[in-house]
């Protein structure tokens, strides 16, 4: 937990540290200011503020211009237009026109200023001279008695040269003057927060400004405000509908002429007229949507508490949620902006903020990708410094090397290695014994010897061998195909990467594949293995499984994962003394192995339970390593049974042998010759015995190196010949049917051996006169033989255990043919080395079928033999 906290710390610094940098850089930079503005300008301009009712406009349009000729016009004018507008009730009226020179009309300006009592002038701050500073530029004496109200008409403009807003407040030293706007709304009784207008003292010669307020347009120029042209308000008679009761602007709009101030609606391709800036801030004050800028300090904490935010929770989240939280700190940043501007009239600046927000993410990408450059980078040169569990090709391999290797492993008789032409090792082969070596890298052979020419380097080599005689030589020559020896056939490498990336992408890639190989080559190991593997993790539930156990469970993989180890066996091998359970349970807790037995499906198995712990955890598990002994056992089993055999039928006859040579030491003189007779009997069971077990012992030991071509006809006349004389003495004759050669790979010894017992068998249960029928014949790709007795048949309930050692039909003992059950035993054996079938149909009182099927050696060549 520490170490958590630890390393959530440090990340949590490693992101706010280069963040706090951006922002100082950021403080001295407009780019925020730009950001915000253009924030603002799209929040106003999508939502516009809503317009005043009673504010109008009288523009000094191009159309008075025409009309009344250059500027300035007489004052006579501006008085005619004053009296019109009194005429018509205009409440206020509101002259963005300066008037700093007097004229011989003042008097007449004056006067209808005065009857109308409510007009307001305006004044402007400049230097009178160059290198002079600057001072209020004042109506002309008689029009600011004669006026309401003076106000100051400046406009501010940012610093990317738009027009946003104004100081409701200006002037020099302690004397403040109001904006027009702001006049214009205490002349109409409007209240408004921004009514006082004390200041500090200050001297006179300075600029002093207050209150800036930043002014929601209510549409770009010329397209809301209603606007009348001066010429048409000076010569038309008073219109009361058009202006009564409301304050009146009265200014230049003639492009070119008086103010053109570039606004987020206009931008610099339209520039809005002074007199319609002024009209707008009119009417966002009187309807109290005038937008106030939040204290500076605001730049600072709201970025520095994003950061915070940010650096706290980014480093405890994936990447997915890391990119969601930027996304919804920014979205949030926007909706405060909104809200505040929209609904408090207050403009926060969050451009620093946001700005933050979208650093942060490409920063602790950066900072991740660094972490894990750095840690698959230790990672990889660990992989490179352990061991590698990797198979080296044949071809990387030195022909002595290859030589040693392949005598060992094939028992070559002999050998010859030669690097161009120039012998290096040599036994019972020469050069000239070689053939001509056309292509290399690959294998020739001819008669018992293989040779290869190899090429490495810049040296030529030749490798001979004389593989050993027999059934394996083929399959050596196919093994030795496989090899790749050749370095000419190898994977070749990719060309050298200098790019560092790539470089580190294909260390990785060679990680992973020999990550996979060593997997791969694991779990075709477990799959390969002899034994079964079940692997159960520290609440005794298994985990992985190889292909025996499914098969000898007969259970699925998937329904075997996640399956608890103690109930799989306790399922297959219900045990109370101990059970399962307790078994599983001492060997996770106690930490020791268990050995124990188990039998599924008939099958003996030998379980051995180990506990073990895996590197650097605290997590243990099981191995189950189960051993298919059933081969073990049945081997045992015949081991007692051949015991009790050797132990009772074979000692009987011999004990009986030495008690009458016994009785017949007592009395030396003449033997009778029944008592001759009895002993060459009891001499004749014992060898029989003896011959039967010592011919099922060579059976067992059949394997197909002992196996040639022979032919299936002659083996059966050969047995039938043999038993044809103990037959013709019981009068029974045996018909052989079948007239074509059918060859087999096989021991004909022993196939002989085993026809031989069937057709003794059907003798010794045959009444004569009767008839035992051996038929010889192909079916398909099989050599089969019936042989047909017509006696007694077998009982139903012993021909399942026909073929078992040492069992005897009750038929045979009651008949009095005493044998070691050992004869069809014996064929049984025979024809499964020979991979061949053998099965018996019978009926009691009716006879037996006895039918044995053989694969063929070739069925094209046994078709043409």
């Amino acid at each position: 937990m520490k170490r958590d906290w630890f390393t959530h710390t440090h990340s949590s610094w490693t992101l706010a540290l280069p963040l706090l940098a951006c922002l100082a850089l950021l403080h001295y930079s407009s780019i925020p200011q730009r950001f915000d503005n253009w924030l603002y300008d799209g929040l106003i301009t999508t939502f516009p503020a809503p317009l005043a009712d009673d504010v109008a406009i009288v523009a000094i349009d191009r159309k008075s211009l025409a009309a009344l000729g250059r500027w300035p016009w007489p004052r006579a004018a501006h008085a005619e237009v004053i009296r019109k507008l009194t005429a018509a009730n205009a409440k206020t009226i509101v002259f963005d026109v300066l008037f700093p020179e007097p004229t011989a009309d003042d008097s007449l300006l004056a006067r209808a200023m005065s009857e109308h009592g409510q007009v307001i002038l305006p004044l402007h701050f400049a230097p009178r001279a160059t290198g002079q500073p600057i001072s209020a530029a004042l109506p002309v004496p008689q029009l600011s008695a004669a006026a309401a109200a003076l106000g100051h008409a400046h406009v501010e403009l940012d610093s990317d040269g738009l027009a946003r807003g104004l100081y409701l407040y200006n002037g020099l030293g302690d004397v403040l003057w109001p904006s027009l706007s702001l006049a214009a709304a205490r002349l109409s009784g409007v209240r408004t927060e921004f009514d006082s207008d004390q200041t500090d003292s200050a001297p006179p010669y300075l600029n002093v400004r207050q209150d800036f307020v930043e002014v929601p347009m209510t549409s770009r120029a010329g397209s809301t405000l209603p606007t009348y042209s001066y010429i048409d308000v000076l010569r038309s008679p008073p219109e009361p509908r058009l202006f009564a009761g409301k304050t009146v602007f009265v200014g230049a709009t003639a492009p070119g002429f008086g103010d053109n101030l570039p606004t987020p609606f206009s931008g610099h391709g339209r520039p809005m007229s002074g007199v319609e800036f002024h009209a707008n801030t009119y009417s966002a004050l009187v309807t109290h949507n005038l937008i106030k800028r939040v204290n500076r300090g605001i730049d600072w904490w709201l970025p520095l508490l994003t950061i915070v935010l940010l650096a706290l929770i980014l480093p405890r989240l994936r990447p997915l949620p890391t990119l969601a939280l930027c996304g919804s700190v920014f979205l949030s940043l926007i909706v405060l902006m909104a809200a505040a501007l929209l609904l408090g009239h207050r403009h926060i600046p969050v451009a620093s903020a946001l700005i933050m927000t979208l650093l942060a993410s490409p920063f602790w990408t950066t900072f991740r990708l660094a972490m894990t450059n750095q840690f698959l980078n230790q990672q990889l040169d660990d992989l490179g410094r352990g061991e590698h569990l990797s198979l080296p090709e044949p071809w990387q391999r030195h022909p002595q090397q290859l030589l040693d290797h392949l005598r060992s492993l094939l028992q070559a008789q002999g050998w010859w290695l030669s690097r161009n032409q120039e012998r290096l090792a040599a036994y019972r082969l020469t050069a000239r014994d070689g053939p001509d070596i056309d292509v290399t890298g690959r294998w020739q052979h001819q008669d018992n010897q293989s040779w290869i020419r190899l090429v490495r380097e810049n040296d030529t080599y030749e490798l001979g061998l004389i593989l050993p005689p027999g059934l394996t030589r083929e399959a050596n020559r196919r093994y030795l195909n496989r090899l790749t020896l050749d370095t000419q056939t190898r994977t070749t490498e990719p060309g050298r990467i200098r790019d560092n990336f790539y470089l580190r992408i294909e260390r990785l890639r060679r990680a992973t594949e020999r990550l996979s190989r060593m997997q791969a080559f694991i779990g075709r190991s477990f799959e390969k293995m002899p034994d079964g593997i079940i692997v159960a993790d520290t609440l005794g539930i298994i985990q992985f499984i190889n292909g025996h156990i499914e098969e000898w469970f007969h259970e699925p993989r998937p329904s075997l994962i996640g399956m608890s180890l103690a109930s799989l066996l306790q399922g297959h091998d219900p045990r109370e003394a101990p059970p399962w359970p307790e078994t599983v349970a001492e060997t996770l807790t106690q930490k020791q192995s268990r050995t124990v037995d188990l039998r599924v499906h008939g099958m003996d198995f030998l379980i051995h339970l180990a506990p073990f712990d895996l590197p650097d955890s605290v997590q243990s598990g099981i191995i189950a390593n189960i051993s298919n002994i059933s081969e073990l056992r049945e081997q045992q089993r015949q081991h007692r049974e051949a015991i009790d055999f050797i132990s009772h039928d074979v000692r009987s006859p011999l004990v009986s042998q030495l008690a009458l040579i016994e009785q017949l030491k007592r009395s030396p003189g003449e033997i009778p010759a029944h008592q001759l007779d009895q002993l060459g009997r009891l001499a004749r069971r014992s060898y029989q015995l003896a011959e039967e077990f010592v011919q099922l012992a060579r059976a067992e030991q059949l394997t197909e190196t002992r196996f040639y071509e022979c032919e299936f006809l002659a083996i059966v006349e050969n047995a039938r010949d043999s038993v044809i004389e103990q037959a013709s003495e019981k009068g029974i004759r045996l018909q052989l049917q079948g007239s074509d050669d059918l060859w087999l790979n096989g021991n004909p010894e022993l196939l002989e051996r085993a026809v031989i017992n069937l057709l003794t068998n059907a003798v010794q249960y045959s009444e004569p006169p009767s008839t035992v029928t051996i038929q010889v014949f192909q079916a398909g790709h099989q050599a089969c033989l019936t042989v047909s007795d017509e006696g007694s048949g077998i009982a139903d309930h012993e021909l399942p255990h026909l073929f078992d050692r040492y069992r005897r039909q009750k038929s045979s003992e009651i008949s009095g043919n005493h044998g070691a059950g050992l004869g069809l035993s014996f064929v049984s054996v025979v024809v499964e080395k020979h991979r061949g079938e053998i099965s018996v149909h019978s009926t009691e009182g009716i006879g037996s079928v006895f039918t044995l099927r053989l694969p063929v050696a070739n069925p094209i060549y046994s078709d043409l033999i």
